[in-house]
Protein backbone atom coordinates (compact mmCIF):
# COMPACT_ATOMS: atom_id res chain seq x y z
CA UNK A 1 0.00 0.00 0.00
CA UNK A 2 2.85 2.33 0.94
CA UNK A 3 4.84 1.38 -2.25
CA UNK A 4 1.56 2.61 -4.24
CA UNK A 5 1.09 5.79 -2.63
CA UNK A 6 4.60 6.95 -3.59
CA UNK A 7 4.10 5.42 -7.32
CA UNK A 8 1.14 7.32 -7.67
CA UNK A 9 2.75 10.91 -6.04
CA UNK A 10 5.82 10.53 -7.93
CA UNK A 11 4.56 13.02 -10.37
CA UNK A 12 4.26 15.83 -8.65
CA UNK A 13 7.72 16.89 -7.69
CA UNK A 14 11.02 16.50 -9.01
CA UNK A 15 14.71 17.02 -7.91
CA UNK A 16 16.85 19.22 -8.86
CA UNK A 17 21.05 18.22 -9.15
CA UNK A 18 23.94 20.41 -9.92
CA UNK A 19 25.30 20.57 -13.35
CA UNK A 20 28.33 18.27 -13.92
CA UNK A 21 30.55 22.12 -14.68
CA UNK A 22 30.59 25.08 -12.82
CA UNK A 23 28.44 28.23 -13.44
CA UNK A 24 28.78 31.62 -11.79
CA UNK A 25 28.78 35.53 -12.14
CA UNK A 26 31.31 38.32 -12.12
CA UNK A 27 31.04 40.25 -8.64
CA UNK A 28 28.74 43.14 -9.83
CA UNK A 29 26.41 43.93 -6.87
CA UNK A 30 23.44 46.67 -6.78
CA UNK A 31 26.03 48.86 -5.08
CA UNK A 32 28.34 48.62 -2.69
CA UNK A 33 26.26 49.68 -0.21
CA UNK A 34 26.91 47.16 2.51
CA UNK A 35 23.31 45.78 2.23
CA UNK A 36 23.84 45.78 -1.55
CA UNK A 37 26.81 43.92 -1.16
CA UNK A 38 26.28 41.48 0.92
CA UNK A 39 22.75 40.54 -0.97
CA UNK A 40 24.61 40.42 -3.65
CA UNK A 41 26.28 37.52 -2.72
CA UNK A 42 23.53 35.85 -1.67
CA UNK A 43 21.94 35.83 -5.09
CA UNK A 44 25.60 35.16 -6.68
CA UNK A 45 24.93 31.46 -5.25
CA UNK A 46 21.56 30.67 -6.90
CA UNK A 47 23.38 31.46 -10.21
CA UNK A 48 25.85 29.24 -9.58
CA UNK A 49 28.65 28.41 -6.93
CA UNK A 50 31.95 30.75 -8.69
CA UNK A 51 32.05 34.61 -7.92
CA UNK A 52 34.77 36.09 -10.57
CA UNK A 53 36.44 39.32 -10.36
CA UNK A 54 38.66 40.79 -13.33
CA UNK A 55 40.73 44.29 -12.67
CA UNK A 56 44.92 45.63 -12.07
CA UNK A 57 47.26 42.75 -11.67
CA UNK A 58 49.10 45.38 -9.55
CA UNK A 59 45.75 45.10 -7.00
CA UNK A 60 46.58 41.26 -6.15
CA UNK A 61 48.22 40.39 -2.70
CA UNK A 62 46.92 44.34 -1.78
CA UNK A 63 45.33 44.73 1.16
CA UNK A 64 41.80 45.60 0.99
CA UNK A 65 41.63 45.37 -2.58
CA UNK A 66 38.93 43.48 -4.51
CA UNK A 67 40.47 40.37 -5.02
CA UNK A 68 41.63 39.68 -1.26
CA UNK A 69 38.06 40.43 -0.67
CA UNK A 70 36.78 38.25 -3.04
CA UNK A 71 39.07 35.54 -1.91
CA UNK A 72 38.46 36.55 2.14
CA UNK A 73 34.25 36.01 1.61
CA UNK A 74 34.49 32.33 -0.10
CA UNK A 75 34.24 30.87 2.85
CA UNK A 76 31.45 33.34 3.96
CA UNK A 77 29.36 32.70 1.08
CA UNK A 78 30.25 29.10 0.19
CA UNK A 79 31.27 30.13 -3.48
CA UNK A 80 34.46 29.61 -5.42
CA UNK A 81 36.62 32.95 -6.26
CA UNK A 82 37.93 32.98 -9.78
CA UNK A 83 40.79 35.63 -10.25
CA UNK A 84 41.71 37.30 -13.46
CA UNK A 85 44.64 39.84 -13.38
CA UNK A 86 44.98 42.18 -16.23
CA UNK A 87 47.63 44.02 -17.71
CA UNK A 88 46.73 46.36 -20.30
CA UNK A 89 43.46 48.07 -21.33
CA UNK A 90 41.24 45.89 -23.52
CA UNK A 91 40.11 48.45 -25.38
CA UNK A 92 43.09 50.22 -26.97
CA UNK A 93 45.08 47.59 -26.19
CA UNK A 94 47.62 50.23 -24.00
CA UNK A 95 49.74 48.18 -21.66
CA UNK A 96 48.86 49.54 -18.07
CA UNK A 97 52.67 49.49 -16.97
CA UNK A 98 55.31 48.82 -19.39
CA UNK A 99 56.36 44.83 -19.17
CA UNK A 100 59.95 45.59 -18.37
CA UNK A 101 61.81 43.38 -15.70
CA UNK A 102 60.76 45.49 -12.81
CA UNK A 103 57.22 45.52 -13.40
CA UNK A 104 57.43 41.64 -14.62
CA UNK A 105 59.14 40.70 -11.17
CA UNK A 106 56.59 42.78 -8.78
CA UNK A 107 53.50 40.78 -10.84
CA UNK A 108 55.30 37.62 -9.93
CA UNK A 109 55.53 38.36 -6.54
CA UNK A 110 52.52 39.79 -5.77
CA UNK A 111 51.06 36.47 -7.35
CA UNK A 112 53.19 34.32 -5.80
CA UNK A 113 52.02 35.93 -2.82
CA UNK A 114 48.30 35.42 -3.27
CA UNK A 115 48.49 31.95 -4.72
CA UNK A 116 49.98 31.13 -1.65
CA UNK A 117 48.15 32.85 0.60
CA UNK A 118 45.03 31.77 -0.87
CA UNK A 119 45.37 28.51 -3.02
CA UNK A 120 42.33 29.47 -5.55
CA UNK A 121 41.13 27.11 -7.39
CA UNK A 122 41.30 29.39 -10.91
CA UNK A 123 43.79 31.92 -11.24
CA UNK A 124 43.72 33.32 -14.41
CA UNK A 125 46.50 35.91 -16.23
CA UNK A 126 45.59 38.26 -19.08
CA UNK A 127 41.96 39.19 -20.09
CA UNK A 128 41.46 38.83 -23.93
CA UNK A 129 44.69 38.48 -24.84
CA UNK A 130 44.73 37.86 -28.35
CA UNK A 131 42.91 41.58 -28.81
CA UNK A 132 46.71 42.70 -27.60
CA UNK A 133 47.99 40.75 -30.69
CA UNK A 134 45.98 42.66 -32.80
CA UNK A 135 47.50 45.97 -31.37
CA UNK A 136 50.58 45.20 -30.36
CA UNK A 137 52.18 41.80 -31.62
CA UNK A 138 55.35 42.66 -29.74
CA UNK A 139 53.68 43.41 -26.47
CA UNK A 140 52.07 40.23 -27.17
CA UNK A 141 54.94 37.90 -27.65
CA UNK A 142 56.43 39.75 -24.72
CA UNK A 143 53.95 38.37 -22.37
CA UNK A 144 53.59 34.75 -24.05
CA UNK A 145 56.91 34.51 -22.62
CA UNK A 146 56.68 36.17 -18.94
CA UNK A 147 52.83 34.33 -18.66
CA UNK A 148 55.17 30.79 -18.84
CA UNK A 149 57.82 32.29 -15.87
CA UNK A 150 54.59 33.14 -13.84
CA UNK A 151 52.94 29.72 -14.26
CA UNK A 152 55.46 28.00 -13.39
CA UNK A 153 56.00 30.46 -10.23
CA UNK A 154 52.27 29.97 -9.04
CA UNK A 155 52.22 26.14 -9.59
CA UNK A 156 55.51 26.19 -6.87
CA UNK A 157 53.19 27.40 -4.47
CA UNK A 158 49.96 25.99 -5.30
CA UNK A 159 50.13 22.94 -7.29
CA UNK A 160 46.70 22.44 -7.58
CA UNK A 161 45.72 25.79 -9.07
CA UNK A 162 44.69 26.12 -12.56
CA UNK A 163 46.34 28.65 -14.38
CA UNK A 164 45.54 30.37 -17.41
CA UNK A 165 44.82 33.00 -19.57
CA UNK A 166 41.81 34.09 -21.42
CA UNK A 167 41.19 34.81 -25.17
CA UNK A 168 38.25 37.19 -26.76
CA UNK A 169 35.78 34.27 -28.81
CA UNK A 170 34.33 36.65 -31.14
CA UNK A 171 37.65 37.98 -32.75
CA UNK A 172 39.30 34.31 -32.21
CA UNK A 173 36.87 33.43 -34.79
CA UNK A 174 37.98 36.44 -37.25
CA UNK A 175 34.97 38.15 -36.36
CA UNK A 176 35.23 41.78 -36.42
CA UNK A 177 32.03 43.58 -37.61
CA UNK A 178 28.73 44.46 -35.80
CA UNK A 179 29.73 46.54 -32.98
CA UNK A 180 33.38 46.02 -33.53
CA UNK A 181 33.49 47.96 -36.37
CA UNK A 182 35.44 46.05 -38.90
CA UNK A 183 34.38 42.85 -41.19
CA UNK A 184 33.94 39.07 -40.35
CA UNK A 185 36.58 37.25 -42.57
CA UNK A 186 37.12 33.70 -40.76
CA UNK A 187 40.79 34.05 -43.00
CA UNK A 188 41.64 36.52 -40.10
CA UNK A 189 40.91 34.16 -37.29
CA UNK A 190 43.46 33.63 -34.57
CA UNK A 191 43.27 29.78 -33.46
CA UNK A 192 46.84 29.56 -33.52
CA UNK A 193 47.33 31.79 -30.79
CA UNK A 194 46.33 29.09 -28.12
CA UNK A 195 49.46 27.40 -29.24
CA UNK A 196 51.53 30.32 -27.99
CA UNK A 197 50.43 29.28 -24.08
CA UNK A 198 50.77 25.56 -23.99
CA UNK A 199 50.93 25.42 -20.04
CA UNK A 200 47.45 26.85 -19.85
CA UNK A 201 45.25 24.79 -17.96
CA UNK A 202 42.26 25.36 -19.39
CA UNK A 203 41.36 26.98 -22.66
CA UNK A 204 39.00 30.06 -21.48
CA UNK A 205 37.26 32.91 -23.36
CA UNK A 206 34.80 35.60 -23.15
CA UNK A 207 31.88 35.62 -25.52
CA UNK A 208 29.75 38.78 -26.54
CA UNK A 209 27.55 37.19 -29.64
CA UNK A 210 25.10 40.24 -29.50
CA UNK A 211 27.98 42.50 -30.25
CA UNK A 212 28.50 40.61 -34.54
CA UNK A 213 24.97 39.35 -34.42
CA UNK A 214 21.44 41.47 -33.88
CA UNK A 215 18.98 38.12 -33.05
CA UNK A 216 20.65 34.96 -30.98
CA UNK A 217 18.41 33.21 -34.00
CA UNK A 218 21.56 34.04 -36.33
CA UNK A 219 24.19 32.67 -34.67
CA UNK A 220 25.41 29.07 -36.40
CA UNK A 221 24.65 25.70 -34.83
CA UNK A 222 28.86 25.05 -34.45
CA UNK A 223 29.33 28.25 -33.04
CA UNK A 224 30.70 26.95 -29.74
CA UNK A 225 31.26 23.51 -30.56
CA UNK A 226 33.80 25.08 -33.48
CA UNK A 227 36.43 25.18 -30.23
CA UNK A 228 36.93 21.62 -29.59
CA UNK A 229 38.40 21.60 -33.20
CA UNK A 230 41.32 23.56 -31.97
CA UNK A 231 41.90 22.15 -28.50
CA UNK A 232 41.46 19.01 -26.68
CA UNK A 233 42.01 20.83 -23.43
CA UNK A 234 39.02 21.41 -20.96
CA UNK A 235 37.20 24.53 -21.90
CA UNK A 236 35.79 27.49 -20.03
CA UNK A 237 33.83 30.71 -20.75
CA UNK A 238 35.07 33.46 -17.96
CA UNK A 239 32.54 36.01 -19.34
CA UNK A 240 29.12 35.77 -21.12
CA UNK A 241 26.42 38.11 -21.61
CA UNK A 242 23.39 39.70 -24.71
CA UNK A 243 22.59 43.17 -23.39
CA UNK A 244 18.96 44.22 -23.28
CA UNK A 245 18.40 48.02 -23.90
CA UNK A 246 17.29 49.68 -26.94
CA UNK A 247 20.52 50.58 -28.06
CA UNK A 248 22.75 50.86 -30.15
CA UNK A 249 20.48 51.90 -32.86
CA UNK A 250 20.06 48.98 -35.50
CA UNK A 251 21.64 46.36 -32.85
CA UNK A 252 18.63 46.85 -30.49
CA UNK A 253 18.65 44.72 -27.54
CA UNK A 254 15.93 43.10 -25.52
CA UNK A 255 14.88 40.75 -22.07
CA UNK A 256 13.64 37.96 -24.83
CA UNK A 257 16.65 38.06 -27.10
CA UNK A 258 18.91 37.96 -23.73
CA UNK A 259 16.60 34.67 -22.52
CA UNK A 260 16.87 33.43 -25.99
CA UNK A 261 20.30 33.26 -25.72
CA UNK A 262 21.00 32.10 -22.20
CA UNK A 263 19.15 28.87 -23.72
CA UNK A 264 20.98 29.04 -27.11
CA UNK A 265 24.46 29.11 -25.35
CA UNK A 266 23.22 25.78 -22.67
CA UNK A 267 22.46 24.12 -25.56
CA UNK A 268 25.04 24.92 -28.01
CA UNK A 269 27.52 24.24 -25.41
CA UNK A 270 26.19 20.96 -24.00
CA UNK A 271 28.63 18.59 -25.35
CA UNK A 272 31.95 20.71 -25.16
CA UNK A 273 33.91 19.62 -22.26
CA UNK A 274 33.13 22.80 -20.12
CA UNK A 275 35.01 23.72 -16.25
CA UNK A 276 32.48 26.48 -15.75
CA UNK A 277 30.12 28.95 -17.41
CA UNK A 278 30.17 33.05 -16.20
CA UNK A 279 27.28 35.20 -16.68
CA UNK A 280 29.07 38.79 -16.97
CA UNK A 281 26.80 40.63 -14.82
CA UNK A 282 24.41 39.64 -11.97
CA UNK A 283 23.18 43.48 -12.36
CA UNK A 284 23.64 46.25 -14.58
CA UNK A 285 27.11 47.78 -14.42
CA UNK A 286 27.66 51.83 -15.19
CA UNK A 287 30.05 49.86 -17.72
CA UNK A 288 30.53 51.03 -21.52
CA UNK A 289 27.17 50.16 -23.96
CA UNK A 290 26.10 48.01 -24.81
CA UNK A 291 27.95 45.98 -21.47
CA UNK A 292 25.76 47.95 -19.43
CA UNK A 293 22.61 46.31 -19.58
CA UNK A 294 23.70 43.02 -20.21
CA UNK A 295 22.52 42.10 -16.13
CA UNK A 296 20.25 39.56 -15.13
CA UNK A 297 18.86 42.44 -12.57
CA UNK A 298 18.42 46.19 -13.73
CA UNK A 299 19.85 49.05 -11.72
CA UNK A 300 16.42 48.82 -9.57
CA UNK A 301 16.75 46.00 -8.47
CA UNK A 302 13.94 44.15 -11.09
CA UNK A 303 15.29 40.47 -12.70
CA UNK A 304 14.64 40.34 -16.21
CA UNK A 305 13.54 37.01 -17.96
CA UNK A 306 16.76 35.21 -18.46
CA UNK A 307 17.40 35.25 -14.78
CA UNK A 308 14.83 32.24 -14.53
CA UNK A 309 16.39 30.91 -17.20
CA UNK A 310 20.03 30.65 -16.16
CA UNK A 311 18.45 29.26 -13.21
CA UNK A 312 16.32 26.76 -14.73
CA UNK A 313 19.30 25.21 -17.07
CA UNK A 314 21.95 25.56 -14.56
CA UNK A 315 20.45 23.38 -12.33
CA UNK A 316 18.48 20.67 -14.33
CA UNK A 317 15.49 18.76 -12.79
CA UNK A 318 15.93 15.20 -12.11
CA UNK A 319 13.01 13.21 -12.77
CA UNK A 320 11.46 12.40 -9.78
CA UNK A 321 10.07 9.13 -10.89
CA UNK A 322 13.98 7.69 -11.35
CA UNK A 323 14.79 8.94 -7.11
CA UNK A 324 11.58 6.88 -5.98
CA UNK A 325 12.53 4.04 -7.86
CA UNK A 326 15.44 3.33 -6.60
CA UNK A 327 14.33 4.77 -2.96
CA UNK A 328 11.19 1.55 -2.99
CA UNK A 329 14.12 -0.96 -4.14
CA UNK A 330 16.31 0.38 -0.92
CA UNK A 331 13.24 -0.17 1.38
CA UNK A 332 11.41 -3.06 0.14
CA UNK A 333 13.59 -5.57 1.49
CA UNK A 334 13.09 -3.78 4.82
CA UNK A 335 9.41 -3.95 4.46
CA UNK A 336 9.31 -7.72 3.63
CA UNK A 337 11.13 -8.80 6.92
CA UNK A 338 8.85 -6.98 9.31
CA UNK A 339 5.52 -7.85 7.22
CA UNK A 340 4.82 -10.19 9.90
CA UNK A 341 5.44 -8.04 12.80
CA UNK A 342 2.59 -5.53 12.66
CA UNK A 343 3.62 -2.96 15.15
CA UNK A 344 6.72 -2.64 13.13
CA UNK A 345 5.98 -2.22 10.25
CA UNK A 346 3.13 0.66 11.45
CA UNK A 347 6.46 2.23 12.92
CA UNK A 348 8.43 1.93 9.77
CA UNK A 349 5.78 2.87 7.33
CA UNK A 350 4.99 5.98 9.31
CA UNK A 351 8.60 7.08 9.27
CA UNK A 352 8.86 6.47 5.52
CA UNK A 353 5.95 8.46 4.72
CA UNK A 354 7.42 10.95 6.69
CA UNK A 355 10.81 11.09 5.17
CA UNK A 356 9.03 10.75 1.19
CA UNK A 357 6.87 14.09 2.70
CA UNK A 358 10.06 15.63 3.83
CA UNK A 359 11.57 15.37 0.30
CA UNK A 360 8.48 16.18 -1.28
CA UNK A 361 8.53 19.30 0.62
CA UNK A 362 12.30 20.61 -0.19
CA UNK A 363 12.15 19.31 -3.65
CA UNK A 364 8.91 21.55 -4.82
CA UNK A 365 10.70 25.00 -3.87
CA UNK A 366 11.81 27.19 -7.12
CA UNK A 367 15.35 28.15 -7.35
CA UNK A 368 14.52 31.50 -7.71
CA UNK A 369 12.68 32.19 -4.42
CA UNK A 370 16.20 30.55 -2.54
CA UNK A 371 17.72 32.72 -0.74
Amino acid sequence: MFIAILLSSSVFFTVKAETAFATGVSLSPKSYQPSDFSEFFVKARQAGNIVSWAGDWDDLAAADKAPEVVAELASIYNYTPLIEAQFFTQSTGQLLRPLNDTIKQNYTNKTVQFASKYKPKYLALGIEVNVLYDKSPTDFENFAWFYSEVYDAVKGVSPTTSVFTIFQLEKMKGLNGGLFGGENNSTNAQWFLIDRFPKSDIIAFTTYPSLVFKNPSEIPLDYYSEISSHTTKTIAFTESGWHTAPTPTEWEGSEEKQADFVKLFFNYTQNLNKEFAIWSFLYDQNVAVPFNSMGFFGTDGSSKLAWNTWIQLTIPEFPSFLVLSLFMVATLPVIIVVRRKLVACTVLSSSLFQLYTFVKKHSCRSPSLNT
